[in-house]
This record gives structure tokens, sequence and C-alpha cells, in this order.
């Protein structure tokens, strides 16, 4: 049986599914608390080199080899190379979809049971530290955040299961701007609090006394995964383009997009920890300790509070339905088997790991694998060995094995568009990319240090 094959149907389809791929956790909860952890302002010019000289020739180079092949992540590899070890790209892919969306469920679950919090004005009244027990009760339990996880990932699979047109696209298309406006929205109502200008010179002034090797790792590391890099979801994606799509245009478009939602993000945030004397360095907990702590002392808080874990269940749904798609159309394509029963198997077996994630740090907490939690286990294995070494690949793969033509007709659209900052591109992808990556990969698996 011949799958028949879905595909985007406009630019802002495209562009909306793309960076609802990219903007996630990594932007709303992550970016913050890693930018407050290495000195705000510097960490953001660093991330901001690092995502225009290697984050978007990589990207390019995954829309590149997605939309020549038309085909799944394993399949591209395939039948774009003779040679059986690309394919080993395209393993990796689907094994790093796999663990990333297994341990993600873990933490979209918080963000269900953060906004049902909101709602119920539960916070009122609370001190830090008694929130920071209420944090602490809800994600070492065992059946509220189990059942929260089961619900996000049914969601997750009833979008995929409507396709491309009828579900990936139709619902970026409308979770992408509620998203905007909702950061936007807190964005104005931070601003506006007295004392809070001290954030925005946080985010905004860089200190490059505070400039680290660690800090250039760190912020090449994020880059990498805020970007949805090495992971097969943008090649995925870019499977469905159209010929006239253009790859140069939607991978700036893509990355400004995430990257603008990272910075509103901090300044939603910062100047809220600081109007109120709160440590930016407060590490993972800020989202979920600090920051509801702050809502009962603004101005607003209630809805504030609402709004800003709707935020981030939102920005979590458009990040987990591209990553659900990279192994449904591996299984769909491959295995040669409907959409319908791909993702019930995708999405089955994946919250079946992530269940064991989210128990891993309440439960099973003692139960260890090579001195890590599921959790911690299945998110080393991901962010710091397969999207690395995927993306390093990937990289090698477009700048040195692929046919140069085939390379130029796709960001040319065969000729009919002008090509912009090519030799850049080359550069980057040649060079550049590899060697920042590998020694983030060295970084990573702990053999190269400072």
């Amino acid at each position: 049986m011949q799958i028949e094959r879905d595909s985007f149907t406009s630019k802002f389809g495209v562009i909306a599914a793309a960076a609802g791929s990219a903007i996630g956790l990594g932007n709303i909860w992550k970016f913050p608390y890693i930018a407050g952890e290495n000195g705000g302002g510097v960490f953001l010019v660093v991330y901001l080199v690092f995502i225009a000289l290697i984050g978007i020739p990589v990207m390019m180079s995954e829309f590149i080899i997605g939309r020549k092949a038309q085909q799944n992540v394993f399949g591209a590899f395939r039948s774009l190379s003779k040679s059986g070890f690309w394919q080993i790209i395209g393993v990796m892919g689907v094994l790093a979809a796999f663990f990333i969306l297994s341990f993600y469920g873990t933490v979209a679950s918080w963000t269900i049971e953060y906004l049902l919090l909101a709602v119920k004005n539960s916070f009122a009244g609370k001190n830090a530290d008694q929130i920071g027990e209420m944090f602490t009760v809800f994600s070492t339990g065992t059946y509220k955040p189990v059942i929260y996880q089961i619900v996000f990932m049914a969601l997750t699979a009833l979008i995929v299961m409507g396709g491309i047109k009828k579900g990936i696209e139709k619902y970026t298309k409308i979770l992408m701007p509620l998203l905007i406006v909702i950061i936007i929205y807190l964005d104005i109502t931070a601003i506006a609090l007295k004392g809070g200008s001290e954030g925005l010179r946080f985010l905004f002034n860089p200190d490059f006394t505070k400039l680290t090797p660690h800090l250039f790792i760190v912020a090449l590391g994020h880059a990498f995964f805020t970007l949805s890099l090495g992971m097969g979801v943008l090649m995925t994606y870019a499977s469905y383009f159209n010929k006239d799509t253009n790859i140069t245009g939607t991978s700036i478009s893509v990355a400004v997009a995430d990257t603008v939602i990272a910075i509103l993000a901090g300044v939603a945030i910062f100047p809220a920890v600081f109007a109120f004397n709160t440590q930016p360095t407060e590490g993972p907990g800020l989202v979920f300790v600090t920051l509801p702590n702050i809502f009962e002392l603004i101005p607003g808080g209630y809805i504030f509070s609402i709004l800003f874990f709707l935020l981030l269940g939102v920005a979590a749904l458009t990040s987990s339905i591209s990553i659900l798609e990279v192994v449904v159309a591996y299984l769909s394509e491959e295995k040669n088997i409907t959409r319908t029963k791909a993702t019930i198997i995708a999405a089955s077996t994946i919250t079946v790991s992530g269940i064991l994630c989210t128990l891993s740090i309440g439960p099973l907490k003692n139960f260890l694998l090579l001195g890590y939690n599921i959790f911690d286990l299945l998110d080393f294995i991901a962010s710091n060995i397969l999207l690395p070494l995927g993306g390093m690949l990937i990289s090698i793969f477009v700048g040195w094995k692929l046919d140069k033509s085939i390379v130029i007709d796709e960001l040319s659209n065969y000729g009919t568009i002008r090509i912009m900052f090519f030799r850049i591109f080359l550069f980057s992808v040649r060079y550049l990319a590899p060697i920042a990556i590998f020694f983030v990969f060295l970084y990573g698996i702990g053999l190269f240090s400072f």
C-alpha cells in the first residue's frame, strides 16, 4: 500500500508550523532560567551569534534534505545517499524525537496542573516556601502527573492524526497567533512594574566580564535545542514543503520568530523577578516556583498567572506535535501503515516511556541507570549525544556529501530566486558548525572541560 503524502497549503502555514516546532518549553521555560544563570545580556549576545552563524545554516541544511527527498527522516538519507552509513542520522533523529517527547511530556503535564491551579487561584496567600512545597508534592506524585501527561499526549496525537493540512497546519495557524498575543500582554504588564527596569537592564545590557567558555557551550547547546535541530523535526516538516517554498527565507523567519519569543519570555519574566528582589539564577524552578509567588504580588496577578501558564501549555503543544510527527512519518512510510495507526502506536509507546520519566521524579527516583533516573537519562542521551551528533552529521552531509548542484537547486528553487549568503552558508556547514558542535558533544559527554 502506497501512503499518499500530505503537504502544507500556504506560506503562513509553513512558517507557523515550523516556528511552532521551534517555539516551545525551551523558549518560555528554559531560556529565561538559562539566561539568568549565565549573566543575562551577555548570554543573549552569544546566543544570537550562534543562532545566526550556526543555527540558521543547520536549519537550512535540514530543509534542503527534507524537501529534496520528500520522505521521512530515515527514508530521506536512504534516497539521497547510496551509503548505508548516512541512514544512521535518520535512526538517531527518530530516537531523539522519541526520547525528547517522553520527558517533554513530563514537563508539559506540569503546565496543565499549574494552569488549573492558576484558574482556581490556589497560589493566593502562600509564600515562596509553600508554593515550592506544592510543586514538589505534585511533581513527585504518582497519579496526577501521569494523568495530565496522558491527557497532553492524547491531545497531541489527535492533532497529528488529522494530518498536515487538517491537523498540524490548521491548529498551528491558530495556536501561534494566540501565543504571540498572550506574551505581548504579559510583557506590557511586566514592564509597567515598579523596579522592572532592572530586569530589562539585566537582559539587554551585556556584562562581557561574565564571558566564560562554559557560557559559549551552553548558548550553542540551547540554540540547538530551541530550534529543534538534529532531531529530524525540521527535516520531516520540510518534506511537506511545496517546491516554491523559499528555504532561506523560511529558515530566517523561523529563527527570528523563535528568538523573538524567547526574548519576549525574558521580558515577561525578568522585570517581575527584579521588581520583587528575586534572584534570576533560580534555575528550573524559576517558572514553577518563583513566578507563582510573584504573581501574587503584582496588580492583576490572577489574570497574569492564568495567561502565563496558558502560554506555556500552548508553546508545549506546538512543539510536541512536531516531535510526534517525526515518529509517525517514519512508521507510516517505512512500515507502510496508515497515519491513524502510526499515530496510535507512536503516541502510546511514547506515553508509556513518558510515564516512566514522570514516575522517575517521584516513586521511581531511586531506580537509576548509569547514575541517572529515567527522566535525566533520556534527557542526557537526547540532548548531549543524539542532537549534537545529528546536527554535526547533517552539516557534514550537506556540506561535503550531497551534490552541490542539489544544494543550489533547493536554495534557489531551481534558479527562480536569488541565493543569499551562499558562501557564508557553505563555510558554516562545512567547517564552523561541525567543529563547534563537536566541542559541544565532547563537553556534553564529559570528555572535554575547561
